[in-house]
């Protein structure tokens, strides 16, 4: 059975646009509120949110839907996307909802949802929601209707769970830092984090409206923070999106890091003391780490060179996690910058993964460029394609035979990847090799037989 409204993290749109609706959201509440009430007699949800103007309309929907159902309700406010994961679990709730649409502008916004241990949902539970949907309503009566409250000090608890993700033995002082909140919902608690752990702080992106979430700033819009360390001459640039589960690191140089390399780099951290992890899970080694299709083929390569499996999952992190989990393993994450450490919090998070990464620079004493000067990325080349109405691309002969051309020309120096898109009626398709010309000539290659 597929699923109606529900896409690979939550259900998102424009606001104002079915599903997005103040109308649709409360039936949403109120259906997720009957499907908690066949486990739990009187269940209580977590509701955290950006800092989009929509927020404040989806938030009330959400409250109403769900006391309407006999669940009560506990209010966070604009609080960071794994906040509202770690608060979920630390106070035993039966469920965490986020309003946000993440890196997206804001006319967008969406809902997510996290189990009572933090994590995402599978698609069995969000198939029981959509089937809840199709019931009519049953509103309890007013002896049983839900309750709803405010947690005043929900930011503080996750301020000093971010900080305990670092060595207690490490210090930031000394350390000049740009935060870029991306005017999301890590804008106040980003730079008290690295602030109260003895940094330096500069803070841009940090000065929300309800209308600029994610404008010319943020993980998407990283130019704003190479722009702001040279200014400052800061040490590092850290700059998250607008629900800070996503991450991109600056150098002193201006120098951008994405995701692939932060991956590796937390990999060879732990390797260099001797490859343990420790946290909610057994010590163990780090036999393997989960990417996506996008994941470059210099860090897979690097990654093998020190004994470390690549096992490459979906675009996206919920299945990241997804194999992660099925694995036993801790450490995944994709190039956008969401990153996953499994022994540190049960979702991505674009703060403790930056703490991650500043913690092994002080360790170690040396730059980041420095820890990554053993892995230089490939080249990537993306064409989109456009479909013609009817064109059936998996079945053309030619395109075949191309590719196998191209793939038997790169051989083990590169790598193709040929994918529609899940939203609109594209074939993206990506040759990736150590030299940019040859991943280029290729890539068009592929795309003027898919276009014949």
């Amino acid at each position: 059975m597929s699923r109606k409204y529900f896409g690979t993290d939550g259900i998102r749109g424009a606001v104002g646009v079915a599903p997005i609706t103040p109308d649709f959201v409360l039936r949403l509440a109120h259906a997720v509120g009957r499907v908690l009430k066949q486990t739990d007699n009187r269940p209580t949800v977590l509701i955290g949110k950006d800092t989009r103007i929509s927020g404040y309309m989806l938030e009330s929907a959400l409250e109403s839907g769900f006391n309407s159902a006999g669940v009560d309700v506990v209010l966070l406010g604009p609080l960071p996307t794994p906040g509202v994961a770690y608060l979920t679990r630390t106070l035993r709730a039966s469920l965490g909802v986020v309003i946000s649409a993440s890196h997206n502008p804001f006319a967008d916004n969406g809902i997510k949802f996290f189990s009572a241990q933090g994590t995402k949902l599978p698609d069995a539970w969000e198939l029981s929601v959509e089937a809840a949907l199709e019931l009519p309503p049953q509103w309890v009566d007013s002896a049983n209707l839900g309750k709803s409250r405010r947690l005043d000090d929900a930011a503080g608890r996750y301020i000093e769970f971010c900080k305990g993700t670092f060595a207690n033995n490490l210090t930031l002082k000394g350390v000049k830092i740009v935060v870029d909140g991306a005017h999301g919902a890590a804008y106040q608690v980003a730079p008290k984090v690295f602030h109260e752990l003895g940094a330096e702080v500069i803070s841009i992106g940090c000065a929300p409206d309800g209308l600029n979430i994610n404008h010319g700033v943020g993980a998407t819009h990283p130019e704003a923070l190479v722009a702001a360390v040279k200014a400052h001459g800061a040490d590092y640039g850290i700059a998250l999106d607008g629900d800070a589960d996503r991450l991109q690191l600056v150098d002193a140089d201006g120098r951008l890091f994405n995701g692939d390399e932060i991956l590796y780099l937390m990999v060879k951290e732990r390797l260099s003391r001797g490859g343990q992890v420790s946290g909610r899970r057994r010590d163990e080694s780090v036999p393997g780490v989960v990417g996506t299709l996008m994941t470059n083929m210099a860090v897979e390569l690097a990654l093998k060179d020190k004994g470390v499996a690549l096992v490459r999952a979906k675009v996206g992190d919920r299945y990241v996690l997804e194999e992660l989990e099925a694995r036993g393993w801790v450490l995944g994450g994709e190039g956008s910058g969401h990153l996953l450490a499994l022994d540190k919090h049960t979702t991505g998070d674009g703060i403790v993964s930056a703490l991650q990464v500043l913690q092994a620079c002080i360790r170690h004493g040396h730059t980041l460029a420095a820890l990554l000067a053993d892995v230089t990325l490939f080249p990537q080349i993306l064409i989109n394609v456009r479909l013609q109405p009817g064109q059936d691309w998996k079945a053309s002969p030619n395109l075949d035979a191309t590719t196998k051309a191209v793939e038997a020309e790169l051989g083990d120096t590169g790598r193709v990847l040929i994918r529609a898109s899940g939203t609109e009626p594209l074939v993206r398709v990506m040759v990736e090799a150590r030299d940019e010309s040859q991943a280029r000539a290729c890539a068009q290659r592929i795309a003027d037989t898919l276009k014949a």
